[in-house]
């Protein structure tokens, strides 16, 4: 089992650039694809990054693509979310996951099983 804890929430400008770190505890970080999620008040959650174990497949949803960036540092046991440009739609709880699922990586939040608490992120327009 691992354990998410996400960091770096916050209110940022229209245009704006802000990055979220998860940070993992318990079981060996490498083992697990991580992804990002977000959710905004009415809305369905919503697929935003996921990165294989060793890093070198992501895979982005459309409305984040060329503007944010997953990245991931095995040694230090943490993912990253680098997002720019960031327009007011992006406002949303941002969520952490973890998949043991070992399918083509996909958006799919049914294969992550572990999750962090979220951080709010605000942008004004």
């Amino acid at each position: 089992q691992v354990q998410l804890v996400e960091f770096g929430g916050g209110l940022v400008q229209a245009g704006g650039s802000l990055i979220l770190s998860c940070a993992a505890s318990g079981r060996t970080f490498s083992g697990y694809r991580m992804g990002w999620f977000r959710q905004a008040p009415g809305k369905e959650r919503e697929f935003v990054a996921a990165i294989s174990r060793p890093g070198g497949d992501t895979i982005y949803g459309d409305a984040v693509k060329g503007r944010f960036t997953i990245s991931r540092d095995n040694a230090k046991s943490a993912v990253y979310l680098h997002m720019n440009t960031l327009k007011p739609e992006d406002t949303a709880v941002y969520y952490c996951a973890a998949s043991a699922s070992w399918t083509v990586l996909r958006p799919v939040s049914d294969d992550f099983g572990y999750w962090g608490q979220g951080t709010q992120v605000t942008v004004s327009s």
